[in-house]
């Protein structure tokens, strides 16, 4: 048996000999993948995996700190740390909420968009390439599959997206 890949139309196939990864193999040799491919990108502009997540999470929202600990799955005191060293690197600011003083939304300034959009840019350049054996079609199907499974993950862990835009 060879260990190199057979094309069928252009495309890889199974490796010959191996049998195919089951549900929760591929899933979480997915997830080793893209939590590899987000730790280099964050790495390349000098910041940790938390941090990334915090700044693409404040792509198109403002939530408060609490709402953010819920986002990221960390409690609030690590949360406020984060946002302490996010805001000293001029990344996020702080401002009242609106809704309740006794709390403060967090949002991107512009260095931390700036940063934001590059490193949306270079990690989507990596996904594409890690896509790019697929067909177009079936790339639409991980992509509907993938986020009905997070929206549904979020809904089990009582996350609603739709309260923390602002």
């Amino acid at each position: 048996m060879t260990s190199e890949r057979a094309v069928e139309g252009g495309r890889p196939s199974r490796h010959e000999g191996v049998a195919p990864l089951d549900t929760m193999d591929a899933l979480t040799q997915l997830s080793f993948v893209v939590h590899a491919m987000l730790e280099r990108t964050a790495a390349e502009h000098d910041m940790s995996i938390v941090l990334a997540r915090m700044l693409g999470i404040l792509r198109d929202r403002r939530p408060t700190v609490n709402e953010l600990a819920r986002l990221l799955e960390l409690d609030k005191s690590s949360v406020s740390g984060l946002v302490a060293r996010a805001e000293r690197r001029n990344f996020v600011q702080r401002t009242p909420s609106a809704d309740d003083r006794r709390s403060v939304r967090v949002s991107l300034t512009e260095e931390g968009r700036r940063l934001t959009t590059a490193i949306t840019a270079e990690f989507g350049a990596e996904v594409a390439a890690l896509l790019s054996g697929l067909t177009p079609r079936d790339a639409d199907a991980l992509t509907r599959i993938a986020g009905t499974v997070v929206l549904s993950s979020m809904h089990r862990h009582g996350i609603d997206l739709s309260q923390v835009r602002e």
